[in-house]
């Protein structure tokens, strides 16, 4: 057999132009097609479902706060990471997420399974006086959102536009947004109806006629973070539905 050589590319540009091209397209299509067979690329686990009205309210401020840019939402799947946080990460639990919030740089402890790890009344001293539970933390107080009103006059059509970029919110949740809300943000009121349409879901708050505060909101967020999914009592094989 002869020789090949590659100086027949080498020497003509235009046909190592066109040789590079037919070999990233067959690369390329190699990887696409086999997407087009599969329903998603996410993995299906069970226990995860939409953010509450208030968790989503909350979310909002943790992103308009900047709190990513110390704290991550990604436990990665080493032994020093697992011990220290819990199960690394799942894609599945940031598939109502926009956008993600995993991160990459670390001030703060991730935050991925934070939620049920504290008490409301840990949360709410801490972002108001971050030093006086952690003293070497460098984490700026959060006081203010104490004293802001919440704005949710347009939760319902908040809840439409995450609909519309496939967020599962049904009829029901979008109608009863404002109700399901406020009742998160007080202990005192009746949760069935709230808990029959978000699992799981942590009431934050005072008792009376408090008005809904930032701080509320952010807390009813972070207490949400980690807890949709059973790690404790479920192998891998069985989260996968």
């Amino acid at each position: 057999m002869a020789k090949f050589s590659h100086q027949i590319f080498e020497r003509n540009a235009i046909l190592l132009t066109v040789c590079t091209l037919l070999v990233v397209a067959i690369g390329g299509i190699v990887e696409i097609i086999p997407l087009f067979a599969i329903e998603t690329t996410i993995e299906r686990v069970q226990g995860m479902r939409p953010y509450s009205p208030l968790e989503l309210m909350g979310r909002n401020i943790y992103v308009r706060e900047g709190c990513y840019l110390c704290h991550s939402q990604q436990i990665r799947a080493l032994r020093d990471e697992v011990e220290r946080y819990g199960h690394y990460s799942l894609a599945a639990e940031s598939m109502y997420d926009h956008p993600f919030q995993w991160g990459s740089k670390r001030n703060g402890p991730d935050l991925a399974r934070v939620g049920g790890k504290y008490s409301n009344d840990w949360h709410y001293a801490h972002l108001q006086q971050p030093s006086a539970l952690v003293p070497e933390t460098i984490m700026p107080a959060y006081a203010f959102l104490a004293a802001y009103p919440l704005k949710y006059d347009d939760i319902a059509e908040h809840l439409k536009a995450n609909r519309i970029v496939g967020v599962p919110y049904t009829d029901e949740m979008i109608q009863n947004a404002r109700v399901d809300l406020e009742t998160q943000a007080h202990p005192d009121s009746d949760q069935g109806a709230l808990t029959k349409r978000y699992a799981k879901t942590t009431v934050v708050g005072e008792t009376g006629a408090k008005p809904v505060t930032e701080l509320d909101a952010l807390v009813a967020y972070l207490q949400v973070l980690g807890t949709m999914v059973n790690f404790a009592d479920a192998t891998q094989e069985d989260l996968q539905q």
